[in-house]
């Protein structure tokens, strides 16, 4: 009877506790949201869906504005056009922080502009910015860097000549010169082993954390930190990258010249020669690596991957790469290459490339914010240091903004006339003031890669293969398309 009472007691303690667990950190007024569990938070009781899938779920039932834990982190999720717009442009300077997301906190330290908040972020993204166009992102040169690397790519696929290849590390190569020339000062050939390792590096971290390992790490960060997995991986690469981009930086202190600054490298170390008797500044050289690890990274890896998207899209679309180059060959013809001038004129090509993007929805979730403060938002309380989402995926795929949010439709980015037609849904580089700090030349290099491939190429299946698959192969942090074998057949 004793042990019976015992027992008894015990589990009345555990649910008590448990819905303790569930409720805890629950204030008044709180968005709404599942039940938690303690440890493994709302996510494994939702059927087993992907994290994205799950949440539009979820606001079906909770609204746009609603919370779960994540491991044992409350999160407050942000769903639909009209919400996400609020928190980012509207009221963007409350939700201006970076929020939790371990596997970048533990990679990045709090250094660099990506990760950084507060004073540190404020310094660098001005800096980056100013530094960034001065040394040619959005000027003429940056242009024609980038021209110059996309008949560097047409001679790359000429070689192939028509056959099968996986065009994943030759993409990576010419959106990685680009950005390259501004950080480092200097570009690679296609074919040198030391920086094909980085670019494999780049592609492979990116995937890993963005694998059921890398969701699971920030899920539950004190366990994972201990165990064995493709996690360890992500952290092995993402710091030989560090090594080599701290190498770059060693070269550039060694052979800096103050009166002729080469590149960014160079700015920043006279930026740090200024304000070295600053016992407050952010111009480190800790947040110089940092920082043009950051910008390397986006500046690659998200360009280089979404152009391998819109090809693919493009191979299964026959009838619209058809009409690309019908534009390509009335606007730009066969005698010149294509110049960021003639994107005006060219309004079909403009929105092939928009959709895709948003079709593709490349990081759904965006990247995580924060509360500053105690604040009110569509009736609801957030209370400060609370992680917020806000799901770019569901601004790209809002039934009010786009009238087939789940198929492939140039024309969501068309009018009745065919002339070009903005949505302010898509916005697939984020918005506000923490936006993509490359989205111009993303922007450029993809109009240039593309019209420049296929003023040259017709894109083709392999022989054998009937149809491109063009779901994610990995879908957490980014939705990561599949390596897949593709044809350039010279036109």
């Amino acid at each position: 009877m004793d042990l019976l009472g015992s027992t008894t007691a015990l589990v009345a303690i555990c649910l008590v506790m448990l819905m303790v667990w569930a409720t805890r950190g629950k204030r008044k007024n709180c968005p709404p949201g599942p039940m938690s569990l303690p440890l493994l938070g709302s996510l494994p009781l939702l059927k087993g869906q992907d994290t994205v899938s799950c949440l539009k779920e979820l606001s079906k039932k909770y609204g746009p504005v609603f919370q779960v834990n994540f491991g044992s982190n409350p999160a407050v999720i942000l769903c639909g056009y009209e919400v996400v717009k609020k928190a980012l442009i509207d009221r963007g300077d409350e939700f201006l922080d970076r929020g939790k997301f371990p596997s970048s906190e533990k990679a990045s330290r709090g250094l660099g502009v990506i990760m950084s908040n507060g004073e540190r972020w404020l310094q660098l993204r001005r800096f980056s910015l100013m530094t960034l166009r001065n040394f040619g992102m959005g000027k003429k040169s940056n242009e024609e860097h980038a021209q110059e690397e996309a008949q560097r790519l047409v001679q790359e696929l000429q070689a192939k000549k028509g056959e099968p290849f996986n065009p994943t590390t030759l993409f990576n190569s010419a959106t990685a010169n680009v950005i390259s020339q501004i950080l480092l000062g200097e570009r690679f050939d296609y074919h040198d082993p030391k920086y094909l390792r980085v670019l494999y590096l780049l592609t492979e971290a990116f995937r890993l954390e963005s694998s059921f390992a890398g969701q699971l790490y920030n899920l539950l960060p004190r366990i994972m930190e201990y165990l064995p997995g493709p996690h360890q991986t992500f952290f092995k690469y993402v710091y030989e990258i560090q090594a080599f981009m701290d190498q770059k930086v060693e070269e550039h202190e060694r052979t800096l010249e103050p009166s002729n600054p080469r590149d960014f490298i160079d700015d920043f170390l006279l930026k740090m020669e200024q304000e070295k008797k600053n016992p407050q500044t952010e111009y480190t050289r800790e947040n110089l690596m940092m920082t043009v690890f950051d910008l390397f990274f986006a500046g690659t890896e998200t360009t280089s991957t979404t152009l391998r998207y819109i090809l693919m899209v493009l191979v299964e679309h026959p009838e619209v790469q058809a009409k690309i180059r019908e534009e390509i060959d009335e606007v730009i013809g066969r005698e010149r290459p294509p110049a960021l001038k003639d994107r005006l004129a060219m309004p079909y090509t403009e929105a092939v490339i928009q959709e895709a993007q948003r079709f593709m929805d490349f990081v759904p979730l965006g990247i995580v914010r924060m509360a500053k403060a105690d604040l009110e938002f569509e009736g609801f309380t957030i209370p400060k240091g609370t992680t917020v989402i806000t799901m770019l995926s569901s601004a790209l795929h809002d039934p009010k903004h786009f009238k087939n949010p789940y198929h492939f439709d140039p024309n969501h980015f068309l009018d009745e006339k065919g002339a070009f037609k903005k949505n302010a849904a898509a916005i697939p580089f984020s918005a506000g003031r923490r936006n993509c700090l490359g989205e111009g030349l993303a922007r450029l290099e993809l109009f240039l890669y593309v019209t420049t491939i296929l003023q040259n190429f017709h894109l083709k299946r392999p022989p054998g293969v009937d149809k491109i698959d063009l779901t994610p192969d990995v879908s957490g942090f980014a939705n990561i398309p599949r390596q897949v074998e593709l044809c350039f057949a010279p036109r």
